[in-house]
């Protein structure tokens, strides 16, 4: 999984980034300190992994990652030039979601590109931007599918598709709220990678004294958790501030100092928790003596493709998957007391794989 963290100077955003991966991303308060695209793998979080390989006295525990790619900060007339103009925008047309850092807190010392604090002013500066660039796509898909549908007739709807998207993006509409006609309609239109058809987590970043209660009180983030519900975003709040100083310290002091601001999680598990349940993603492991390992799958993936995830033989020749909840096999002990007990289940390639199934695949090539 990739997700690109874009946001206007002085948000909070590399900042942010810097706590998630600890990569040293520059951070100032001045704009454009970020000048090319810092990228950072972070494992995901799971608990389960540790349980499983004391469990199994594995030799290497390997926790499944996600990519972030931290973008430059974006201004106002950004993809026709001001600014560092749309050399972000290459960079995020590969992420399979977008982190929108919104600033909800107000603090005098940092300064607001725009002078103020307004978060859905903000969203719509950096929507607009993407739009523009949306539509210089289609300008030219657009120019260059007609050329050939002289000679294609089948690539007239292509063309009508596109001018109909077009005019709905010069309406200051998101391409994800274009309404396609069939799956077919929608596969084409996911396949011209826009950026305003991926999916968008927006990071609310607040103050400290705003965390304990999750932005509740905070008039910014209620605007932010209102537009979010309108467009099928997700949202997160988060204070970038207090997730560096997170990232600094080990397991047992980071769990005593979420505890202490009266915390369950950190901004991290909190991204990664809307980041799978925004692109309908779950993870299996599988585990042994070598190796206990997360794989990350979509929800609803069959077992021959989760197979495949692993090698691509395992999909080849799949014969079928032995299964178990991780916590089923736990409270049994061992291996064979789960088997005993019947919580061992043989499934086929019909079987969807659920998240929490420890497996091991059978196949033969």
């Amino acid at each position: 999984m990739k997700l690109g963290i874009v946001g206007l100077p002085n948000v909070g955003k590399s900042t942010l980034f810097n706590s998630l991966t600890k990569a040293g991303a520059e951070s100032a308060n001045y704009p454009f300190c970020t000048i090319d695209p810092n990228i950072g793998v972070v494992p995901v979080p799971d608990h389960r992994l540790k349980l499983l390989g004391d469990f199994y006295h594995s030799k290497k525990v390997t926790p499944a990652v996600i990519e972030f790619v931290d973008i430059a900060g974006l201004v106002k007339g950004a993809s026709k030039g001001e600014g560092l103009g749309n050399q972000f925008l290459s960079n995020i047309r590969e992420v399979d979601a977008i982190v929108h850092v919104v600033r909800c807190f107000e603090d005098s010392n940092v300064i607001h590109v725009d002078g103020s604090v307004d978060p859905l002013r903000d969203i719509e500066t950096i929507n607009l931007e993407l739009i523009f660039s949306d539509i210089e796509i289609l300008e030219r898909r657009v120019a260059k599918t007609s050329k050939s549908a002289f000679n294609d007739k089948s690539l007239a709807k292509e063309v009508e598709i596109l001018k109909a998207l077009k005019a709905h993006l010069e309406e200051g509409l998101l391409a994800s709220s274009f309404s396609c006609e069939d799956e077919d309609q929608q596969a084409f239109v996911a396949s011209l990678n826009l950026l305003t058809w991926k999916p968008v987590i927006f990071a609310a970043n607040v103050g400290e004294d705003d965390l304990p209660d999750d932005g509740a009180s905070n008039s910014y983030v209620a605007s932010v958790r209102s537009f979010a519900a309108d467009t099928g975003s997700q949202v997160f709040v988060i204070c970038a501030q207090i997730e560096q100083e997170i990232a600094e310290l080990d397991d047992e002091e980071k769990a005593m100092f979420l505890e202490d601001l009266g915390l369950k999680e950190s901004g991290l598990e909190k991204l990664i928790a809307a980041s799978y349940s925004l692109l309908g993603l779950l993870s299996f492991l599988t585990s042994g003596e070598d190796e206990t390992r997360a794989w990350t799958i979509k929800v609803g993936t069959k077992a021959p493709q989760a197979a495949g995830k692993i090698h691509s033989d395992f999909e080849r020749g799949f014969i079928r998957a032995e299964v178990v909840n991780y916590q089923d096999l736990l409270d049994c002990g061992a291996y064979s007391a789960a088997r005993d007990k019947g919580l061992i289940r043989l499934e086929g390639k019909d079987y969807v794989v659920q998240d929490g199934d420890v497996i091991l695949f059978r196949f033969n090539v």
